[in-house]
């Protein structure tokens, strides 16, 4: 099979550039995956309950049913989707080739957009399977504000700035977070260290981290905590549990750009994010396009994603244009 267009990614960058390349007759492929990276076909959006902060959906609208709108769209205009994950890819000849997992034929493309996402970091501690998005998250930005977490106690695991950044925004809602850091330092940035320090509804609880969460069959009510503890007289170190009580967990502690199928065949910055020329999505391999949280590690919400899969389909359509205008003229 041969596309003039294949977006390998469904997230809402992926259908975004799906749209535009399909309004614009271009006859876009999406191989929208099958489980990659552990998460169904539509992207992150599809652990979030609610989407509050997408234009739109001033009542809010489940990640489930977002993300089937999208697909909805993209195939009204005539995008092909394939519920298949994409194994490797060869960039280094035109057209590009596409391998589908579990297949020995490849297929080929004049373009691909690559719109696979990051995946977050879980530590997956008992109780958590049960209670993921009854209360647990890995992105407060996206959930902090939904009702159940409102004046009520919650952790934010990490020690970086993301976890400073998320503590900080959540002291919004809650009525106290915990900041749950497995040794005696934050990795965060000076100034992102002194927000925390200085806000009073933070408490940081050092050397402790999560081992379990508890709750009552719908949500989760407190988690159980493992502290270690140094006597200075000796160094010996004692492990104490105790129980908390919170409302909220949320995981700051990174997350993993899905492009180990490229197989390094593009340049990545030092998280593994893929590189793009500023103020584009191109990559450094012409008609090799990338959106969406897979090159982004800053903002990571469903409405950047989208923008940026609006300009990967606009780059990519400027690029067949740019092919068509010289064949032309030879």
């Amino acid at each position: 099979m041969h596309s003039k267009v294949a977006i390998i990614g469904s997230g809402p960058a992926g259908h975004t550039a799906a749209i535009y390349a399909a309004r614009a007759n271009l006859e876009p492929t999406m191989y929208e995956g099958m489980l990659a990276g552990g998460i169904a076909a539509g992207g992150q959006l599809t652990t979030t309950t609610d989407v509050e902060n997408f234009p739109g959906f001033p009542e809010g609208i489940s990640g489930i049913e977002i993300t089937d709108k999208f697909r909805a769209q993209s195939e009204r205009f005539g995008t092909k989707i394939l519920t298949e994950t994409v194994e490797k890819v060869e960039l280094n000849t035109t057209p590009f080739k596409i391998w589908r997992e579990y297949s020995n034929e490849y297929d080929t493309a004049d373009t691909i957009i690559i719109s696979t996402g990051a995946t977050a970091k879980r530590l997956h501690i008992k109780g958590e399977d049960f209670y993921w998005q009854k209360g647990m998250s890995a992105c407060a930005v996206c959930d902090g504000a939904a009702p159940i977490f409102r004046n009520k106690p919650l952790i934010v695991v990490g020690g970086g700035d993301s976890a400073c950044e998320e503590a900080n925004f959540l002291t919004k809602y809650a009525s106290k977070v915990y900041l749950l850091v497995r040794r005696d330092v934050l990795r965060a940035s000076n100034i992102m260290q002194q927000r925390v320090f200085n806000n009073p509804k933070i408490e940081i609880l050092w050397n402790t981290q999560a081992i379990e969460v508890q709750g009552n069959g719908k949500l989760m009510t407190s988690v159980i905590l493992q502290t270690k503890t140094t006597n200075p007289t000796d160094n010996s170190v004692t492990t104490s549990e105790t129980s908390l009580e919170a409302s909220g967990f949320f995981y700051a502690i990174g997350h993993t750009p899905n492009t180990q199928f490229l197989q390094s065949q593009l340049p990545l910055d030092e998280s593994g994010y893929i590189v793009v020329t500023p103020g584009s999505s191109r990559t450094n391999i012409p008609g090799v396009f990338a959106a969406g949280d897979v090159q982004d590690k800053t903002y990571r919400q469903a409405i950047t994603a989208a923008g940026s899969g609006c300009m990967a389909a606009l780059d990519a359509e400027k690029y067949l244009e740019s092919l068509h205008d010289q064949a032309s003229s030879l």
